[in-house]
């Protein structure tokens, strides 16, 4: 990739996208694309929705979090849904601060960062153009300039509401630069960035004793005082602060609870009445989408002082849980180990897997209902598929604590321990073990986890590990079996045979005596039964088979090996049953013969060039899977 003609690129894209003009060619503009006048809730709403929107079971999929928010739908769906949609349509819910909380490492900061990073780049589309007077600090919108007693005519004839005041310094600027004629004020495009603070801003609460308001809402530049005579002369003022900055987009209150009381009360105003207080001068109008975030100990602290009531009720709290999703949570490692130093480190197969089901096991509570164990709620969550579980009963599930996923073990923790590992022991290859191991050593110096706790977590460790040695021994038999993959075929196909004689209620005849025999239903069950298909579920299965093996032939298709996925795992199962005896002694022999060492080598090219293992990583398994069948 040449970079610096992506830069080049990317610096002509802007200048063909400026735009200058006079307050009156505006107007003209708006006529034709009156979208262009939205609010800051609404640009960061139809932002959002313009990314895209998929409906699944009752439940909107956002796609504009896809690539950095995992597992967490629901949340995002009832962010958009309970907060920005009903603001961008100017209801009373965009009158309140947006307070993410959630636990440490749940991806609240990662939340607003996208929304940051999603704006500088909205602006600079068409839907997402932000336009401002020319050279105001606060880039103030052109519609200010409308006297207040020609709104309501001019919400008539353009459709669009205007809402707040024209600021001192503009007011101050009409009369003396532009002498009274508003239509001649120039009007620029602008584009937000955070690293030049146009409309994006971030206040992060610091020492009380020695932060200053001015860091919110500006200040008086006293080198300027003897030039314009007075302090209350807007000229004289700093529109630097960050509620001046994030004006028309977003402005992200760091530690908010943290915070000193004094900058709390000015977000009442704004929040509430859309302006704040600064300087010498009337209220200044700010529109902008005021974000915090905390955690749950923190906030309950907040409420439960009475001098903040009146913030509270200003405030729209969402909860921003955990992660329940235990495929979601491989993600979400991922893209962390991507992002570090260790993503040249070999990582075997389900080795993210198996820590993400130790994650989930922390963070779900124990169901009510006697049918449902942890690991069945696990399952469920991830959207298997389980027998006697309908999508119904998840949804039950999920509603049994309404606080479930505010607590347990967090990602940081996970990557920690791998990075540990690894650094620890200048490993180049790891497996799900190998941080199995460290994440049960580092409970003991998790300074969070209380001894019940840790308990519970050593036992979700040992479940992890029982998982871990299924989709092992898993692993081999696919390998063992794709060695051997004339035998399934054979298999299938004696089955498929045996199956068509028995739903026809037609015989067999012997290859080899000619002989007509019934179909053989040890056969058949042996391999049905690999697959949990019970005898009052087999003649409904084999008959499936056969409307499957019909609808193939009818396309011209041929039915095969591959065709039925449930069909495959029985045969698969059933081989490696038969083989269990050869895998044993293949495995763990010391002394492999020749004919052994083939067979060895044959199942190890299989886990590297079809599984994604590494020759050290595939060995491991086999030696473990080896272990596991001799005990």
């Amino acid at each position: 990739m040449d970079i610096l003609k992506k830069i080049q690129d990317h610096r002509e894209q802007a200048e063909e996208l400026k735009w200058e003009g006079s307050f009156a060619e505006y107007l003209e503009l708006l006529k034709e694309k009156p979208y262009l006048a939205q609010s800051a809730h609404s640009r960061v709403y139809n932002m959002v929705k313009d990314a895209g929107v998929v409906e699944e079971h009752d439940h909107k999929k956002f796609k504009f979090f896809d690539d950095d928010i995992y597992g967490l739908d629901e949340a995002m769906e009832k962010l958009v849904e309970e907060y920005f949609h009903p603001a961008a349509r100017r209801l009373d819910v965009r009158k309140r601060i947006l307070l993410l909380m959630g636990p440490v490492s749940g991806g609240k900061s990662t939340l607003v960062n996208l929304l940051k990073r999603g704006l500088e780049k909205y602006s600079y589309t068409d839907r997402g153009a932000v336009f401002a007077i020319k050279g105001c600090p606060m880039h103030e919108d052109p519609l200010h300039l409308i006297p207040n007693h020609m709104r309501e005519e001019f919400m008539e004839h353009y459709g669009i509401r205007i809402e707040g005041s024209l600021s001192p310094l503009n007011t101050m600027r009409v009369e003396k630069e532009y002498s009274g004629r508003i239509e001649d004020v120039l009007v620029e495009r602008i584009f937000f960035s955070e690293d030049k603070r146009t409309g994006i801003g971030t206040f992060s609460p610091s020492d009380p004793k020695s932060q200053d308001i001015a860091d919110l809402t500006g200040s008086i530049d006293f080198s300027t005082i003897a030039k314009y005579g007075s302090e209350s002369d807007p000229r004289a003022y700093r529109f630097d602060g960050e509620l001046n900055k994030a004006n028309r987009g977003i402005m992200e209150f760091q530690e908010m609870l943290k915070c000193d009381e004094k900058f709390l009360w000015h977000l009442l105003s704004l929040t509430q009445e859309g302006n704040f207080k600064a300087g010498r001068f009337a209220l200044i109008s700010a529109d902008e989408l005021i974000i915090a975030h905390t955690n749950e100990a923190e906030y309950r602290s907040f409420i439960a002082n009475k001098k903040n009531e009146a913030l509270h009720s200003r405030m729209i709290v969402m909860p921003v849980p955990y992660n329940l999703k235990v495929s979601q949570e491989e993600r979400i490692y991922e893209k962390m180990i991507r992002e570090s130093d260790i993503r040249d480190v070999h990582i075997a197969p389900h080795t993210l897997r198996v820590a993400a089901m130790f994650t989930i096991l922390t963070r779900l509570k124990d169901s009510k209902k006697a049918s449902v164990d942890v690991l069945k709620k696990m399952r469920l969550y991830d959207g298997e598929i389980l027998e006697g579980f309908s999508d119904v009963d998840v949804e039950e599930l999920k509603k049994e604590f309404s606080d479930e996923g505010m607590s347990g073990i967090d990602p940081r923790y996970v990557i920690n321990r791998i990075s540990s590992t690894i650094i620890k022991k200048e490993l180049t290859s790891i497996n799900a073990l190998d941080v199995l191991r460290s994440l049960k050593d580092g409970l003991s110096s998790h300074a969070s986890i209380s001894s019940d706790d840790k308990d519970r977590y050593l036992d979700f460790i040992s479940l992890a590990r029982k998982e871990y040695d299924e989709i092992a021994k898993k692993e081999v038999q696919k390998a063992f079996v794709y060695s051997y993959e004339e035998s399934a075929i054979t298999l299938m196909d004696n089955y498929l045979d045996n199956v068509e004689a028995y739903c026809n209620k037609a015989k067999l005849r012997d290859p080899l005596t000619g002989e007509e025999l019934n179909p053989d239903e040890r056969l058949m069950r042996s391999i049905e039964e690999q697959i949990g298909v019970s005898e009052n579920a087999k003649k409904a299965f084999r008959e499936e088979i056969l409307i499957r093996i019909s609808a193939y032939a009818r396309k011209g298709k041929k039915f095969d090996y591959q065709s039925h996925e449930r069909l495959r795992e029985a045969i698969q199962k059933k081989l490696f049953a038969d083989l269990k005896d050869v895998v044993k002694i293949t495995t763990s022999t010391k002394t492999p013969d020749e004919r052994q060492l083939k067979k060895i080598n044959e199942v190890v090219a299989t886990l590297v060039d079809e599984h994604g293992y590494n020759s050290s990583s595939a060995n491991e398994l086999l030696k473990y899977v080896g272990s596991l069948l001799n005990r």
